[in-house]
């Protein structure tokens, strides 16, 4: 039946464009921003994960950049320790070259441990990075570790922590400042090296009276904080190691969260493009029902001429 009223064809062409309209926008949206899922109402679930993963990411950006402050930190300690290290040994060299020597032997030889020991403190002194400086603390109070953020956690429950790699400065510090020092170059030792009423590797000295015997228990001393500073230098080396280690597997978690996000929220250009293309011909053939369907009034009207 033809109605002049009601010109059910145009409604239902018109309603047809019009869904035909709505999916041309959305496709059109998609291939401009690239995402399948641009906002919460295009799909709640996959929105809502891939904010909470974006924002866990940005997180983990940081935890990147407190990996390279950490490393860098420990990285200078460890480089404080070696040539520390280095130059206890030739102090060592030293005191076995004074046993026996002549009086005037060893005071020109204390007068070379006295410079060693002077240097001992300046390595110490500059290992300092960004503030922190492991190998000679205040005294003030027992040193605290040296804390380096290396992991931004989410469990199951979706509760958030931070794991750190932590430097116990206690063990590897070389001086420390105040009455009763604990250092592992001025804490006193006695004469087998234990830490003990006595002397410290840093207050060495010799003069032409200085027998053998005591030239000996210095070599105690040196040979103990040696001992102390190799077992400092591995700390530090392994925790230079875990650091970059976890700089590696941050990078490329970082990575994986973006591939996961992109599965969840991104348009596949390829498809869009086609389903563009797709609906830009329904959208003319749209337009052209609807130009049919409103020209049956026009074939009414010719039947009364």
């Amino acid at each position: 039946m033809s109605s002049i009223n009601t010109n059910a064809s145009a409604m239902t062409a018109l309603q047809t464009l019009a869904a035909t309209n709505k999916a041309l926008n959305t496709t059109q949206g998609r291939i401009a921003t690239g995402l399948r899922v641009a906002e919460a109402s295009d799909n709640a679930a996959y929105w809502s994960i891939a904010t909470t993963m974006r924002s866990d990411n940005k997180a983990l950006s940081t935890v990147q950049d407190s990996l390279g402050l950490g490393a860098s930190k420990v990285d200078t300690a460890y480089t404080g320790m070696n040539k520390a290290i280095d130059t206890l040994n030739e102090i060592k060299v030293k005191l076995v070259a004074a046993n026996g020597a002549s009086g005037a032997d060893k005071e020109k030889i204390n007068t070379e441990i006295q410079a060693l020991q002077s240097q001992l403190k300046a390595y110490a002194d500059g290992a300092t990075f960004s503030g922190t400086n492991m190998l000679s603390t205040n005294g003030a109070a027992a040193a605290a570790d040296v804390k380096i953020v290396s992991a931004f956690n989410r469990d199951a429950a979706g509760s958030a922590s931070i794991s750190t790699i932590d430097v116990k400065v206690e063990n590897i510090k070389l001086f420390e400042a105040g009455a009763a020092p604990k250092g592992i170059l001025d804490k006193t030792r006695d004469a087998t090296g234990a830490a003990a009423a006595g002397t410290a590797v840093s207050g060495i000295a010799l003069t032409a009276a200085t027998t053998d015997a005591v030239v000996g228990e210095h070599l105690q001393r040196v040979e103990a904080a040696l001992k102390e500073m190799n077992t400092a230098a591995t700390d530090l080396g392994a925790a230079k190691n875990r650091i970059e280690l976890q700089k590696t597997f941050t990078s490329s978690l970082m990575d994986s969260i973006d591939r996961g996000v992109g599965q969840l929220v991104d348009a596949d250009m390829n498809k869009e493009s086609t389903r563009l293309q797709a609906i830009q011909v329904q959208q003319q053939l749209g337009i052209q029902a609807l130009s049919i369907a409103n020209g049956n009034s026009q074939t009414i009207l010719s039947l009364f001429r």
